[in-house]
């Protein structure tokens, strides 16, 4: 193939083959490397200008009933100190961060089944309540498609539920008790209620291919995301792939490019963990089709405990303090902080139509 008519067709269209994307997650040459998160960071300017969005998260359980092979929160870690935070305490921290002129809150789980969807609706309602312009996101897992229209219902407005490899085989070894069908039926149960839906997937997994990390970015296409997370696997010492070689920075800055090309105008993160495993992860990852950042509210004394990966970024420090650092990054590569909630793009040109 050639580099520079394929560099081109990212720029115009986006409309990538399953065999261009893999070629282009394969460029191993620095300079061409360069080229293609050059070529999607012009995409995201186009498509969605040089806004940051920051969400305050607040990982409020580390409980969970699910046994994923990668997660330090499996539910067959007994080497982990287990939290779980009230409604009341929720709903505090939240609006605290949305005080802060946050537009959106994350609340973030393991699959915890203590939280029912009337709980969860409840906590939703209350902090709605107190910032009724603020937009909720919630990132707890498989759910009935009843316990997700609770939810919308009660005010929920974006739905996190990352796919993590879009290959049935792989999935199934990595999830032992669940299935690729229904995380599919999940997703498309979500989008059916009106969420904004954010899927992705990791870098890096054991047996893992080129071509699977492809197809990772035609079905997030497919699906018609809002939101995409893509970080490295990072193995974790207590679970079954604690010895397993972790993602790369290249491989997961070229799986943003590749996403950010293919998807347009969709939410992208810089998420922590790709600043785990490098200092200025989340700076490279803006600079190559990101433009999201997540600093963490939770609690210091919950925090420490919510180890879905070891040696985790910012685990120790003061959440003022996270939010006063990420704003200086994101203004030191020229980049400005967006105002306001942050909705979907996809919104905005629905409005429009």
């Amino acid at each position: 193939m050639n580099l520079d008519t394929l560099l081109a067709k990212c720029t115009e269209t986006g409309d990538l083959t399953l065999d261009e994307i893999a070629y282009l997650l394969s460029l191993q040459e620095e300079k061409e490397v360069a080229m293609l998160l050059q070529a999607a960071d012009f995409v995201r300017a186009k498509e969605c200008g040089d806004d940051v969005y920051i969400r305050g998260l607040i990982e409020f359980s580390n409980v969970c009933s699910r046994n994923c092979c990668y997660c330090g929160l499996r539910r067959d870690n007994r080497q982990i100190r287990r939290y779980r935070m009230s409604p009341e305490e929720i709903v505090d921290v939240s609006v605290k961060v949305l005080q802060k002129g946050i537009g959106t809150v994350v609340l973030q789980s393991g699959e915890d089944p203590w939280y029912t969807a009337e709980i969860m609706a409840d906590i939703i309602r209350r902090i709605k309540s107190k910032a009724s312009n603020a937009a909720i996101t919630l990132c707890i897992g498989e759910r009935t498609y009843d316990e997700y229209r609770i939810m919308r219902e009660a005010g929920a407005d974006r739905y996190l539920l990352r796919h993590e490899t879009a290959n049935p085989d792989l999935y199934r070894e990595l999830h032992p008790d669940m299935s690729f069908q229904n995380r599919i039926r999940c997703l498309r149960d979500l989008k059916s209620l009106g969420y904004q839906v954010g899927a992705g997937s990791m870098v890096g997994l054991p047996s893992q291919t080129v071509e699977d990390m492809a197809r990772d970015v035609v079905f997030l296409r497919e699906l018609d995301v809002d939101m995409v997370g893509i970080g490295p696997f990072i193995p974790h010492p207590n679970t079954p792939l604690g010895n397993e070689q972790g993602g790369s920075l290249e491989m997961t800055l070229k799986m943003v490019a590749a996403v950010r090309i293919a998807t347009r105008n969709t939410l992208i993160p810089a998420t922590t963990a790709i600043g785990s495993i490098d200092p200025d992860g989340r700076e490279k990852a803006l600079m190559a089709g990101a433009n999201v950042v997540m600093p963490n509210f939770t609690p210091l004394q919950y925090r420490v405990n919510y180890e879905i990966y070891p040696n985790k970024r910012c685990i120790t420090e003061d959440p003022g303090l996270c939010y006063n650092c990420i704003q200086k990054r994101i203004t030191s590569i020229g980049r400005t902080i967006g105002k306001g909630p942050g909705h979907s793009f996809k919104m905005a040109i629905l409005q429009e139509d």
